[in-house]
């Protein structure tokens, strides 16, 4: 299985992982084969990419931290929190508040449960939908970095809904300015910046459970350990640990997400963007916390070695989020491997990663049609 952008989508192809909408609704599932009009209507839909069924590389099972129907039920709670905020009435009822915290509950239960593994990106989302999907994403990041520091349950209660509710400010956003696909002008820039003070608007009328962190998350989460963030421009000694935890999770899953403006940044270029930013951006205590859960390379990636030969990533150990378990199909003369050859980049330390693959260079490999697909793998 592996991604590939909505635009290189051919008639053939069969889908990989199923792709819901923010009311939980299938768009498409899991073994569809593409034809021409799935794809235009992906397409119209938004859809930027898909995971599809790649039968020339060897078979392996992609584990998300939390299962799919709560990351599915998460985005649907996420577009009833977010959708009609207003900074003139409480923005969660008795009834959502209770669902917001059975739902960040069952998360951190999940992230306990599969304490081993690293996050790999496999969510897809339409570019409508895309605040939905992103708030949880940041959840579910904020809280793997927040048990990784060892907070207790009630500090993760206050995170997650804290970390769910962070971009509220956006709402009040006009579309035609978030979903802009050309650059942004000064005005429209100074209007996007003012999403932190929004969202503290709407959180601190909200219940006095939530409102106090929460209100101040959303204020500080772009606010930088360097001083140079907004809306206040505070350095260190002012932004809230929390604050903190959700704006390396705002930026890591911003920057590897498609856009209407850009594609997505490859996972492992935003790794490293955030190895560099200890102690500059974000605490670096912090820093290390979030990307020891991260999979630089997530499974499913192609790349090419310092070998050159080339391997499918399938797995990365806690530990080592920059030397995943690979395997080798491709020897350095570029010809395919008649099986599969496995390797452990955290023991065999003579190879390395030097690149990620793009979708056009897989397809000049023709991995299709130069031998048959592997079996057994």
């Amino acid at each position: 299985m592996r991604r590939v952008a909505a635009t290189a989508l051919m008639p053939g192809m069969k889908v990989g992982h199923p792709v819901y909408n923010s009311r939980g609704e299938v768009l498409i599932n899991r073994g569809v084969t593409l034809t021409r009009s799935y794809i235009k209507k992906l397409l119209k839909l938004g859809i930027p990419a898909l995971y599809i069924i790649d039968e020339s590389l060897p078979e392996f099972y992609i584990e998300d931290v939390i299962d799919e129907r709560t990351r599915v039920e998460a985005v649907k709670l996420a577009r009833k929190i977010l959708t009609g905020a207003s900074p003139s009435k409480s923005t969660l009822n008795r009834v959502l508040l209770d669902e917001a915290k059975s739902t960040i509950s069952s998360i951190i239960d999940q992230l306990l449960e599969n304490s081993s593994l690293m996050v790999n990106l496999i969510d897809i989302r339409s570019l409508d939908d895309y605040l939905f999907g992103h708030s949880v994403n940041v959840c579910v990041l904020s809280l793997i970095t927040g048990i990784s520091l060892g907070y207790n349950r009630e500090k993760l209660m206050s995170l997650g809904m804290g970390a769910l509710m962070h971009d509220m400010g956006k709402t009040l956003i006009p579309p035609r300015i978030l979903n802009k696909p050309g650059p942004l002008d000064e005005d429209e820039f100074n209007l996007i910046k003012r999403h932190p003070e929004y969202g503290y608007a709407i959180l601190a009328n909200g219940d006095p459970q939530i409102r106090k962190i929460s209100a101040l998350i959303a204020i500080q989460h772009h606010e930088r350990y360097n001083g140079e963030g907004y809306p206040k421009g505070l350095n260190s000694a002012g932004i809230h640990e929390f604050s903190q935890i959700v704006g390396m999770a705002d930026i890591f899953d911003a920057m590897t997400a498609d856009r209407v403006y850009r594609k997505a940044h490859q996972p492992n270029e935003v790794w490293e963007m955030l190895a560099a930013s200890g102690d500059y951006l974000f605490d670096y205590k912090l820093v290390v916390a979030f990307l020891s859960n991260i999979a630089a390379y997530p499974a499913g990636t192609l790349v090419r070695l310092s070998s050159n030969e080339t391997a499918v990533v399938v797995e990365t150990a806690k530990g080592f989020p920059l030397h995943p378990k690979i395997k080798i199909i491709y020897d350095a003369a570029g010809n395919r491997l008649a099986g599969p050859v496995d390797a452990d980049l955290s023991k065999q330390k003579e190879l390395s990663i030097i690149k990620v693959l793009e979708h056009e260079e897989i397809e000049n490999m023709k991995l299709n049609r130069e031998r048959p697909p592997f079996q057994g793998a």
